[in-house]
């Protein structure tokens, strides 16, 4: 590579980080503004927490899923990645965006979904979409507490003999999710977490 060539990728590498950089700005202040809600509410994981992150209403605008989905692809690259997927419904429109975005970036992702139970009519499946044996695959979620959405979306990759290479998360909220995935070897990576809302306090326990 002669040292035009260099300078010139060494520049776009600077153009497309700073890009990015813009993007999670933009999404950080949209994430506070439309999802952050302060006040009691009740989490999946049965918890009552201080605060809740409502992340559909992110990841289902036209603006928001386009970063959230630009983000994403950029991390899942160098991963070599063939399929997209997660727990319905948080992962749904994250991975579709993504798989979308990866077609017209022409570095073509399918995508799949995880039921939360077995479908009892047509084909029963487990999984919708695109997954095959020895795939290498990423895991999504909107946002995470214990990781128990993601560790039964893993369970059902596996199942099928596909291979999991990336978690990420739109929001960690840093309850127990990372180490759960840790202690089953998995890596969870995040775009935000419960610091970077800024949000000081977290869950209690329901039996007050």
């Amino acid at each position: 590579m002669n040292q035009y060539k260099l300078k010139k990728s060494i520049i776009e590498i600077d153009m497309k980080k700073n890009n990015l950089e813009k993007m999670k700005k933009r999404l950080l202040e949209v994430l506070k503004e439309k999802a952050l809600v302060i006040g009691e509410r009740r989490l999946s994981s049965g918890r009552v927490s201080s605060y809740y992150v409502d992340g559909k209403l992110v990841t289902l605008d036209p603006e928001e899923i386009y970063l959230v989905s630009k983000i994403i692809l950029d991390m899942l690259i160098p991963a070599r990645i063939n399929a997209i997927g997660g727990l319905t419904i948080g992962a749904d429109p994250i991975s579709s965006a993504v798989s979308l975005l990866s077609y017209l970036e022409k570095i073509p992702i399918k995508a799949f979904i995880v039921r939360t139970n077995r479908k009892e009519h047509g084909m029963g499946k487990y999984i919708e979409g695109h997954l095959e044996k020895g795939w290498r695959v990423a895991i999504v979620d909107d946002v995470v507490t214990t990781g128990s959405s993601v560790l039964k979306a893993i369970e059902a990759v596996e199942e099928v003999g596909a291979i999991v290479e990336k978690i990420i998360a739109v929001v960690d909220r840093q309850e127990g999710a990372k180490e759960a995935l840790r202690k089953k070897g998995y890596i969870l990576e995040s775009i935000f977490t419960k610091n970077d809302l800024e949000v000081e306090n977290g869950t209690y326990s329901s039996q007050r």
